[in-house]
């Protein structure tokens, strides 16, 4: 189970506790604005709306909606095997394409609240969205005609699901995808909205504290699903394991509710992700015109105030987007453009630019997020080893994943506190290691953690050989579970670094009004990375069953070869590392923002009527 929405659904957080170092005045106007596209607006919290009044109902929303879906995921693989008769490559791949939708629907959860819905309605209809989703899954466990009869794994006559049984199977995981995305997307900065108050000298002070306790409540919350609501399907069953998030569920949606009187509703606005859409557009229709030599005057639109008053020589053929033929033709009586599916603003441009040249330096992230999705195949090799902890206690297969989260907690900590004044001090530099050095130490990590997950399966496998358990899974060996602990630590660390270095070099290359973005663009990564691991599960999968051996990817741990994947995925990430390499020696943009700074200033004092600009190069 990776743990990159802890990240994903606490940007503000994490970049207020990176940026202390770097300007330690402004770390908080930072999280504010990356917390809420509204946080400029002028927006009045009055004693009837908003105030700490409303956190109850959000938190509660929120964690309860952590603990019951990240409670579903530790041990799915072994409901789509035990229950529904799936082989560990297929339930790997459902698992795979799961994770990945359910990092595709944030983006348009951001989309529908900005542009269309607003942040309480898609929260509101997401929470119903998750809580039918829920019901749908326990009713597969619940009913006895939602799922096969059982059987022996070990016999060759289990009845495969009916279509039906898998309608309704992979029904409940998309309404629950579906559901997660629209909360996560908005509900920080729904938070946000509820207590910004410019007016208020202490706005900074209580924003901190905000984005503190809600940081914290995502990372706890997460921890009690991995462990409390995994024990609880291990002990009592798959109905009241999947019943109990169906419960929590349901009262999150009560909470949310229930605070609807008291909320500060933020209208939605035009989205930053139209913004884009449009200066494409733009360029597209107008393809054929030619655009003016340097050495000519050419006349570009863009808002009044800001400085960016020409576009870029790089991507030329996107600055036709901005360009004006006819002035009087193409703006109204206010200044602003007429069909603004044609004619875009310098600024729209500059971003959609600068997007694309960060693409490179993205695509590393996808190899990345194929080593992060692996949590299926841990839990199968954990479920055949000895789990007893400190004081005997014994750790559920499924649990493992939080030596994960708790090792990202701690180095963040870690970090901030120790290692940034540590390197400051040492290279003069007041972040201490630039965003693209904490991307590389992360891949570089990343390429230990498969390197360590392969040489400790290949020891897993042979001791269950060595002990007679090779035709028996369900076997329990006497080598420790421990030895998978390293990996699951390596991992959690190579999040750390990788991701949060990819979101903050994002968002110095965007406007802050386009910190979304970066979230989006992480999301977007992890979500190919998973499709990226079903197809390298299926290609594996395929080919290796014509081996004697039969498949790498069998049910069976003790007669497969896992170790043989690791062995693929540490050299594919060992490539991805020397690829980033080549795209971060080769992107020539700087980690500093001083022209976005100073653009957002202009435009938060400006208005937004527009006017041409003549341009003599």
């Amino acid at each position: 189970m990776h743990i990159s929405c802890l990240i994903q659904c606490n940007l503000p957080s994490l970049l207020k506790f990176q940026s202390q170092a770097l300007s330690p005045g402004n770390s908080t106007e930072r999280a504010m604005e990356i917390a809420s596209d509204k946080a400029n607006e002028a927006k009045q919290v009055t004693s009837k709306k908003g105030g700490l009044k409303t956190m109850p109902f959000i938190i509660a929303n929120e964690i309860l909606e952590k603990v019951a879906g990240f409670g579903l995921l530790p041990n799915m693989i072994l409901y789509l095997i035990f229950k529904y008769h799936f082989n560990a490559a297929s339930g790997a791949n459902v698992l795979f394409l799961w994770s990945a939708i359910s990092n595709f629907t944030p983006i348009l959860g951001a989309f529908l609240s900005d542009s269309c819905l607003g942040r309480f309605r898609v929260i509101g209809f997401a929470s119903v969205i998750s809580l039918l989703g829920m019901t749908l899954l326990w009713l597969t466990a619940l009913l006895r005609d939602a799922h096969p009869p059982p059987c022996d794994l070990r016999s060759k006559t289990c009845e495969s699901p009916t279509s039906a049984q898998l309608l309704l199977l992979f029904s409940s995981f998309a309404l629950m995808s579906a559901g997660a995305g629209g909360i996560r997307s908005c509900s920080l900065a729904f938070g946000a909205d509820q207590i910004d108050n410019p007016d208020n000298p202490k706005n900074g002070r209580i924003l901190q504290t905000f984005f503190n306790w809600y940081y914290a409540s995502v990372g706890v919350s997460i921890m009690i699903a991995v462990i409390v609501i995994v024990d609880i399907q291990n002990s009592y069953g798959w109905v009241i394991g999947f019943g109990v998030p169906v419960g929590l569920m349901f009262v999150s949606v009560v909470s949310f509710f229930l605070g609807s009187s008291l909320y500060v509703k933020v209208k939605a606005d035009k989205s930053l992700f139209t913004g884009l859409a449009q200066t494409i557009v733009a360029a597209w229709k107008k393809r054929h015109l030619e655009l003016p030599n340097m050495s000519h005057d050419a006349v570009y639109y863009h808002h009044k105030g800001p400085n960016i008053t020409t576009p870029s020589e790089k991507l030329r053929f996107l600055n036709k987007a901005c360009l004006m033929n006819n002035p009087e033709k193409d703006l109204d009586s206010d200044g602003l453009a007429i069909d603004p599916w044609r004619l875009c603003t310098v600024k729209q441009v500059e971003v959609l630019k600068a997007l694309i040249r960060v693409l490179p330096i993205w695509s590393t992230g996808i190899i990345i997020g194929v080593t992060i999705s692996q949590g299926a195949f841990p839990v199968l090799q954990a479920k055949t080893m000895d789990r007893r902890f400190l004081f005997g206690i014994k750790i559920a297969p499924g649990s493992f994943g939080v030596f994960s989260l708790l090792t990202l907690t701690i180095w963040v900590g870690i970090y901030d506190r120790i290692i940034i004044p540590l390197v400051s001090r040492l290279t003069k530099r007041p972040r201490g290691l630039t965003f693209k050095e904490r991307m590389g130490i992360g891949l570089l990590i990343s390429c230990i953690a498969m390197f360590v997950s392969a040489a400790v399966e290949h020891k897993r496998r042979a001791e269950a050989i060595r002990e007679g358990f090779g035709e028996n899974p369900r076997g329990v060996l006497k080598m420790s579970a421990m030895w998978i602990v390293p990996q699951h630590c390596l991992t959690g660390l190579a999040e750390a670094f990788n991701a949060i270095g990819q979101i903050e070099f994002y968002y110095s290359q965007f406007p802050k009004s386009m910190s979304s973005i970066a979230v989006a663009l992480l999301t977007l990564g992890m979500a190919v990375g998973n499709l990226v691991a079903s197809l390298i599960v299926s290609i594996l999968d395929h080919l290796s069953k014509r081996s004697k051996d039969g498949t790498w990817i069998s049910t069976n741990v003790n007669k497969g070869h896992y170790d043989y994947y690791y062995w693929i995925l540490a050299g594919l990430s060992v490539i991805n590392f020397f690829y980033f390499l080549v795209c971060a020696w080769a992107y020539d943009g700087g980690e500093e923002r001083k022209v976005w700074v100073e653009d957002e200033l202009e435009d938060d004092q400006e208005s937004h009527q527009a006017s041409p600009m003549k341009i003599h190069a």
